[in-house]
């Protein structure tokens, strides 16, 4: 059975946050809130979250896992970027957008597109994902938590933890943050091709 959390958005209570970090460290797949819909996340070098995820998801080998960061600096050691990506994505995070690039050696070949080596990270704008980030130091390997065969993610934490129990280690709800995906932009070679539109702007990178 799944653990729920229910975290304050504005100020989320320490001890909790530290519990769910406690959680992830010890090999947990928690579903909890962004900026842009309930994503699934667990560590990089948690083989068997990854695996889950797949099967919650259903998704093959070819699909951009995100890497959820907490800065710049963090999102740096996983991502090649020159200065003219760099001040892109710089002015437009903390937010809703999800950047495609290449990886670097310190990403996990199975979260790599696999002929493309490039891997998806983001920055995101919400309270309580920056502070369980911000505790955990270190970034987690995200997706969003979308069902096979439903056209939207679900939105309320009791209805994930009633649906998913089973498959969960823990449910973190602070309320309901929409249905709408990042806008997903590819940099990986070199300009900005929008793959997705969504709850970020994308005329910035038009």
């Amino acid at each position: 059975m799944a653990k729920y959390f229910d975290v304050h958005p504005q100020t989320p209570q320490a001890r909790t946050i530290n519990t769910v970090a406690g959680s992830l460290r010890s090999g947990a797949l928690i579903a909890y809130p962004t900026d842009s819909c309930f994503a699934l996340g667990c560590r990089m070098g948690n083989h068997e979250g990854l695996d889950r995820i797949r099967s919650i998801r259903r998704l093959d080998d070819r699909h951009h896992f995100t890497l959820m960061c907490e800065n710049f600096a963090q999102l740096g050691q996983f991502v090649h970027i020159d200065n003219d990506v760099f001040r892109a994505i710089k002015a437009a995070t903390p937010g809703s957008y999800t950047f495609i690039l290449p990886a670097t050696k310190e990403v996990p070949r199975r979260l790599m597109h696999p002929k493309k080596k490039t891997v998806g990270v983001r920055i995101p704008d919400h309270t309580v994902t920056r502070a369980l980030l911000a505790t955990l130091g270190e970034p987690l390997v995200s997706s969003t938590l979308l069902l096979p065969g439903e056209d939207e993610p679900m939105t309320q934490g009791w209805e994930i933890k009633e649906r998913l129990d089973h498959v969960l280690d823990a449910v973190v709800d602070s309320g309901d943050c929409g249905t709408t995906p990042t806008t997903v932009v590819d940099f990986s070679d070199g300009g900005a091709e929008i793959v997705r539109r969504g709850a970020g702007d994308p005329a910035r990178f038009e």
